[in-house]
């Protein structure tokens, strides 16, 4: 009669756990998968460059029309459809990163860690036929243990010693070099992806002296709702341009304050090219500028202000407004400026250039007096926010920190003294020439005698 137990069925954790331990961890930690992955983080990230991101439909469809498209198959469709307008936030990119990030985090455990664990395990050897396997080896005469053990301490060895028996080694941090290299590499995957899912980028052009919050978008993480700030708001103080001599533009300012809800500044800085405003993960780069309005006096008025709008024009930017001169708005002249140095034209109803004036000077029009009091200026500002930069810029330090570790060598050495033999040996895993140079310079200290000869050196493969 066949017996009554048998054996326990597997359950679906247990076929789980052996699929991942079996099949998929020594696939992910496959170094050709590494590459290949890293190769299309490297490629769809070139493309995000060379391909304007975040811009609008009609931009698309004028730079990369369907017929002809570029390369024959690069159109505006295809951009929109694949995500290629913003290639750092798409489903299939961020896939990218986890499964690469997955792909170090199952190397590191498969075989960092072993590699570092089975550097910090030894054996003393007992027997002088175990050093015959070893890179470099030699056999003294009347030399003492101790006296080995002193050369080595001062070549930094760390020193372990039982009996007649000793082992010495330098260079652990070697082994944990390339475990500080995945790290760093895990923490910038992860400020990447906190990039693309909380980050956002913003433009705002505004008049000197007015206040503005943040709400002109652009683009923006699936997150980033609760970083766009809300409880502050910037005002521009100032905003002027310096000029060259010969009248082009040299620099421009925008004079910035940072006011809480209280209408309180909270910071202050004067920004321009390359020199930012940061406030709380926000940073304000100084991007355009242009004209918002210009401020007139027609006789004995109050100072008008019209605002300014940009013409289309495919040469020299000019903003222009219109400027009735007569109560029935019949009459009335154009008002044209190109830049900030207070200069203004004045054109009448027909196009035709009536005057030219200066800020602080006058000119009759239509019978009027016309006074230019001010051309107010606008900035152009770009406003961007990355929650994950933190993280990239600790895991770039960290992985400047691993590679230098990385090219730490890890070098061993044993020793056995036996029927008045010292038996040495040791092994490197990486400068095999700077460590036989440094062996044979120890046997030189040991046995000032001994011929270079005497020394037996194994090549292992």
């Amino acid at each position: 009669m066949a017996p009554s137990d048998s054996a326990p069925q597997p359950t679906l954790w247990d076929v789980v756990r052996d699929y991942f331990r079996q099949d998929l961890l020594p696939l992910l930690a496959d170094l050709r998968l590494a590459i290949v992955l890293l190769l299309a983080i490297a490629a769809f990230s070139i493309s995000g460059t060379v391909i304007e991101q975040g811009q609008t439909l009609e931009f698309y469809q004028t730079n990369y029309p369907a017929d002809p498209a570029l390369f024959g198959f690069l159109s505006w469709k295809v951009i929109l459809i694949s995500g290629l307008d913003h290639v750092y936030r798409t489903w299939w990119f961020l896939a990218l990163l986890i499964l690469f990030g997955a792909s170090l985090t199952a190397c590191t455990f498969t075989r960092q860690f072993p590699a570092l664990g089975a550097a910090q395990k030894w054996k003393y050897y007992s027997q002088p036929r175990q050093f015959q396997k070893l890179a470099l080896s030699a056999e003294l005469s009347a030399t003492p243990l101790p006296v080995l053990a002193h050369s080595l301490t001062q070549k930094r060895y760390r020193i372990f010693q039982e009996g007649t028996q000793l082992y010495g080694r330098k260079g652990i941090v070697g082994r944990i070099g390339p475990i500080v290299v995945h790290a760093s590499m895990l923490l910038i995957l992860l400020g990447a992806i906190a990039g693309a899912m909380t980050g956002f980028f913003a433009q705002e052009i505004v008049p000197s002296g007015k206040t503005f919050q943040i709400r002109n978008i652009f683009d923006a993480g699936p997150w980033a709702e609760a970083y766009i700030p809300k409880d502050w708001s910037v005002r521009v103080n100032r905003f002027w341009i310096d000029y060259t001599p010969e009248g082009h533009i040299d620099q421009f300012y925008s004079d910035l304050s940072v006011l809480n809800q209280a209408g309180d500044e909270a910071d202050r800085k004067t920004i321009y090219v390359n020199e930012p405003l940061r406030h709380k993960g926000v940073t304000l780069y100084q991007a355009d500028w242009g004209i918002a309005a210009v401020q007139v006096k027609l006789n004995n008025s109050p100072v008008l202000e019209l605002p300014m709008q940009l013409l289309d024009s495919d040469g020299p930017r000019f903003w222009g407004t219109w400027l009735p001169t007569k109560p029935d708005m019949s009459e009335g002249v154009t008002l044209l400026a190109s830049d900030l140095q207070g200069s203004v034209l004045i054109y009448d109803n027909g196009g035709q250039l009536m005057a030219t004036v200066r800020q602080g000077m006058a000119t009759e029009v239509n019978g009027v007096t016309l006074s230019l009091v001010d051309v107010v200026g606008s900035t152009g500002l770009q406003i961007k926010a990355d929650p994950g930069i933190p993280l990239v810029y600790t895991g770039f330090g960290l992985l400047m920190v691993g590679v230098i570790m990385s090219y730490v060598s890890h070098s061993q050495v044993w020793a056995l003294e036996q029927d008045g033999i010292l038996y040495i040996g040791g092994r490197t895993n990486r400068a095999q020439v700077a460590f036989e140079r440094e062996l044979l310079s120890l046997l030189a200290e040991l046995s000032p005698t001994i011929p270079e000869a005497e020394l037996a050196a194994a090549q292992r493969i």
